[in-house]
């Protein structure tokens, strides 16, 4: 299953290979740098899904960064990291367009917490994601239905298509069921017991089914939740 990766960007080492460990024991790719310029380089190509920016920075600071890399990749969330606590830098921080801002000193708990919410709202941004694809099967959003090469084209419900995107949108993580009542179905999953998440679910990979060869375009993680599948194309409009 694919990772979801994460660029450091922190000229302190010590404080990188801190971050850098606790960041892969929880489960993510890190890719890692200690300038500015070099952060340019790697934000012009690498395939990001967040980044973790200090202020202070040789070469290019954080400030300057941010700006250009809001431009270039809207959509990529973007957590300051800095040992900078006043007021305007957080301010500053945020108006040009970062998702959240830690002030060192801070625990490995707390950043993991902030990195997986801001996560979740990147995942509840518009999305520009049209298709999944298999192969030569193809889940199409727009029609509602799942396209295979031996069988008639199968129609999803709107609750279904809505698990798909979802899912896309959150690719490379875990989506866990109380996560999924509350994102598409709008339901607070406080207190509420249900398999409404399992039985869409099941219906969905019969749909998913050709023949005796199944999709593995959703995979249950163990404990965790569903996620898509490893080598499911998401195919953009």
């Amino acid at each position: 299953m694919s990772k979801l990766t994460i660029l450091v960007v922190e000229d302190d080492p010590a404080i990188r290979r801190g971050l850098t460990d606790s960041l892969e024991f929880s489960g993510y790719r890190v890719i890692e740098c200690g300038d500015g310029l070099e952060a340019d380089r790697i934000l012009q190509g690498a395939d990001l899904d967040l980044v973790l920016l200090d202020v202070v920075l040789p070469g290019k600071n954080g400030f300057e960064i941010l700006p250009q890399l809001r431009r270039a990749r809207p959509r990529l969330p973007v957590i300051m990291v800095t040992a900078r606590g006043a007021e305007e830098d957080r301010i500053k921080g945020l108006k040009g367009g970062a998702d959240d801002y830690v002030v060192k000193p801070f625990s490995s708990s707390e950043l993991l917490a902030r990195v997986e919410a801001v996560l979740r709202r990147s995942a509840e941004r518009p999305t520009d994601v049209s298709a999944l694809s298999d192969g030569d099967r193809k889940v199409d959003f727009e029609r509602r239905e799942v396209c295979c090469s031996a069988a008639e084209p199968r129609q999803l419900s709107e609750t279904e298509v809505g698990i798909l995107r979802y899912l896309a949108t959150s690719n490379g993580r875990a989506v866990a069921r109380e996560e999924l009542l509350q994102r598409v179905w709008g339901i607070d999953p406080r207190g509420v017991e249900t398999r409404t998440v399992d039985m869409h679910i099941a219906r969905l990979r019969e749909k998913l089914r050709d023949g005796d060869c199944q999709i593995k375009m959703l995979v249950t993680v163990r404990s965790k939740g569903y996620m898509l599948g490893d080598g499911v194309e998401i195919v953009r409009s």
